[in-house]
């Protein structure tokens, strides 16, 4: 029984639900390994599509703060490794062989705005915020670089990733990362809705299209996340990461060397 998320089946529909509420559903790497073995669950199923959201007022709010302590004491190989879940679950994502909706509740942070992007179609509530503020506390969002640039290119990836900042679902709807926003109470309801125009078309059509999609682009994102994992795992050996991760876990602002 996962202990980090809900997965459920009815009909044609899998849902998985992002399920600490009580850390805003940040990501573990107990959740990334249940997340793809979910995945991994739903690909085997007869379900047809996946449904993805969280329990509680956010989506994900990026990494886990424990699981954020723990990489100052990791050796070089258990950061190289780190890195690689993580570039190996948005692969999964962006991959995954049946139609996949993010029904984001709430906020959709680092990591979390990945999960949120990754799927086929974001659906959001007005109030939900996405957001990658790795460089300001030292890290690199180098994984979702990748997928980003091809999102909204790479004029608008380069002032959302070098800035850091947080921008509202209207905003992500006009960049290309969110595809429809709905009220709070309409967001279940919306992404049920897209699930049966989906289920309505041949099941071959959607997903031979897909497999298309994914496989024009395949082996360069294979090439640029080798790249990535390797200098994902190299900037934790920096002194502005540890004084990124000292400042952000201290609340107080951060003292960059020159």
């Amino acid at each position: 029984m996962p202990n980090t998320l809900h997965l459920e089946f009815s009909g044609d529909i899998a849902t998985i639900t992002l399920n600490r509420p009580e850390k805003r559903n940040a990501i573990s790497a107990e959740m990334m390994a249940e997340l793809v073995s979910a995945f991994g669950e739903v690909d085997t199923s007869p379900a047809r599509l996946l449904i993805l959201t969280g329990a509680g007022k956010a989506f994900c709010s990026g990494m886990d703060l424990d699981s954020l302590k723990a990489l100052s004491t990791q050796s070089p190989a258990e950061q190289l490794e780190d890195a690689r879940r993580l570039a190996h679950m948005c692969r999964r994502i962006w991959s995954f062989p049946k139609p996949t909706i993010a029904a984001v509740n709430g906020h959709a942070i680092a990591g979390g705005c990945g999960i949120a992007t990754l799927c086929d179609f974001t659906i959001a509530v007005p109030e939900a915020k996405f957001g990658y503020p790795e460089v300001r506390i030292g890290f690199l969002p180098a994984v979702v670089s990748i997928f980003l640039v091809r999102q909204v290119g790479e004029k608008n990836a380069r002032d959302l990733l070098l800035t850091g900042k947080t921008i509202d679902a209207a905003e992500a709807h006009r960049l290309g990362m969110v595809t429809q926003i709905v009220p709070a109470e309409a967001l279940m309801k919306a992404a049920q809705e897209l699930a049966a125009t989906l289920l309505a078309a041949s099941p071959a059509s959607l997903r031979t299209t897909k497999k298309l999609l994914c496989d024009f682009a395949a082996p360069e994102i294979d090439r640029e996340l080798q790249r990535a994992i390797e200098e994902s795992a190299g900037i934790r050996s920096t002194a502005d990461f540890r004084e990124g991760l000292a400042s952000f876990l201290e609340k107080r602002a951060p003292r960059w060397t020159k």
